[in-house]
């Protein structure tokens, strides 16, 4: 079974399940109804807050990354200008050894 397949399943099981608890709370007691929905609004609720956590994070990690390239720019450039100022010097050749007979 792929991952495709897995997946869909999952998907449509809780879909099936969904729908059965649904069902389940129309047949119920009124206050049943008034419990789930309070519910599900601290479970929006806490979404909420945790959405704004996760934002600031990913601004947090965006300003990092932003000065850690401008860093890395301008430590290729520093690399760039010395090299340029310093010109590499003409090796000598060395002298070659006689064999002695």
């Amino acid at each position: 079974m792929n991952n495709t397949t897995k997946y869909g399943l999952i998907f449509l099981g809780g879909i099936a399940l969904g729908a059965l608890g649904a069902v389940a709370l129309m047949r119920a007691k009124p206050g049943a109804k008034d419990l789930a929905t309070d519910l599900i609004s601290g479970g929006l609720d806490l979404r909420d807050k945790l959405m704004k956590g996760i934002e600031g994070v990913k601004e947090d990690i965006a300003d990092v990354v932003a000065e850690a390239q401008h860093k890395s720019q301008e430590r290729k450039q520093a690399q760039e200008q010395a090299e340029v100022v310093v010109p590499a010097e003409p090796v000598a050749a060395a002298p070659e050894a006689k064999p002695s007979v």
